[in-house]
């Protein structure tokens, strides 16, 4: 082993240390990195829905879509509000209003697969009816090929 001992040649001046130490570096990205693993899962959408599976492929999008979501009890969900029935035609007709100037935006309609299929028809006559032609239905992605 050595040891460093100032010299007297350079007049009492230190050389610069080159050493960086980066542990404390890798500890505050390896912290980072545990929080946005345990986070990541939490930000999908708000209303717990049993969705069946599909080989499709996933859509690309342009713009934020609005999320119509049917739960097995029968819910309606507009993005995270539930609303009625009865209210339903009323916001969809200010959704589609509102995308009055360009494009109609896109719906993604996420109902349980244990609804009835006569229910799912109604909500999406309602969406065709509005004008909000441009609907996905969400499903899980099928692993098995």
């Amino acid at each position: 082993m050595s040891i460093n001992l100032p010299s007297q040649r350079g007049r009492g001046r230190r050389a610069p240390m080159a050493d960086i130490n980066v542990t404390p570096l890798v500890d505050v990205m390896l912290v980072l990195l545990i929080i946005f693993m345990v986070t990541a899962p939490l930000l999908t959408a708000g209303v717990p829905v049993n969705l069946p599976d599909s080989r499709a492929k996933p859509l690309e999008q342009d713009q934020k879509p609005v999320q119509i979501s049917l739960d097995d009890k029968g819910k309606l969900f507009v993005d995270d509000d539930e609303i009625s029935d009865a209210i339903l035609p009323d916001v969809l007709q200010q959704i589609a209003k509102k995308a009055e100037a360009g494009q109609p935006p896109q719906v993604f309609l996420r109902a349980d697969k244990t609804l009835n299929y006569g229910r799912i028809m109604r909500v999406m006559g309602e969406l065709n009816r509005a004008g909000l032609n441009r609907v996905a239905l969400v499903t899980v992605g099928d692993d098995t090929k």
